[in-house]
């Protein structure tokens, strides 16, 4: 599959089949939101146990998923892109989740986030239409913020490599970068800070409670 072949953001290069991961940079929205998640750190460390140990905050961002993709869904003559995104696939099987490491399991969401987060900034360059401009800067937000987070997060020594091989598709409408994004949040991070719980919270801490049984 062909990489994506429009202009992009400052400060970003896309993901492309090489393996290129984004240069983010964080807005100062962004950063609002990255301090949030930051302030269940361990002071000087990348601990995630505050973060993944209280269920609220998880909630809490696919409740902001499920707006955004509604919000997006309801802006009027939302265009149809003239040149595709690259979305990453990322529905996965439970079963082959279960059986990879904690560090595997971030590094494909890392990898997805980095095709995603290009996707946005790809889209931005695209929608000037008020509406559909500025929930796609809020997901930008968001999704940057979550990469960003998850890079501090690792069970390896030495810093992270990009290598990714991730499943990808070409998208021209603006409401399925909000549709992955959410999916992705409410599958596989949500799974993530549940499995990181298991190991990291205290037995029957509302974290430790399986996602499956969690509203929808």
């Amino acid at each position: 599959m062909r990489a994506a072949c429009c202009r992009h953001g400052p400060g970003l290069e896309l993901p492309r089949e090489g393996g290129m991961v984004p240069k983010v940079t964080p807005s100062p929205t962004g950063l609002l939101l990255l301090t949030s998640f930051l302030l269940h750190m361990e002071e000087g460390h990348a601990n995630p146990t505050r973060l993944v140990c209280d269920n609220r905050l998880i909630q809490k961002y696919i409740g902001e998923a499920k707006d955004m993709e509604k919000r997006a869904g309801q802006c009027q003559a939302l265009p149809t892109l003239s040149c595709p995104t690259v979305l990453p696939l990322v529905d996965f099987s439970l079963q082959q989740w279960k059986s990879k490491s904690n560090e595997t399991k971030r590094r494909e969401i890392l990898c997805d986030l980095a095709l995603l987060v290009g996707a946005v900034a790809e889209a931005q360059g695209q929608v000037t239409q008020e509406c559909g401009a500025r929930q796609l800067s809020q997901l930008y937000q968001h999704a940057n913020s979550f990469l960003l987070l998850l890079q501090t997060f690792s069970w390896e020594a030495g810093p992270w490599e990009p290598g990714c091989s991730t499943h990808s598709v070409e998208q021209t409408h603006v409401t399925s970068i909000f549709l992955t994004y959410r999916q992705l949040v409410q599958g596989k991070l949500r799974f993530f800070f549940h499995d990181l719980a298991k190991d990291l919270c205290k037995q029957g801490q509302e974290g430790g409670r399986d996602p499956q049984c969690r509203a929808r």
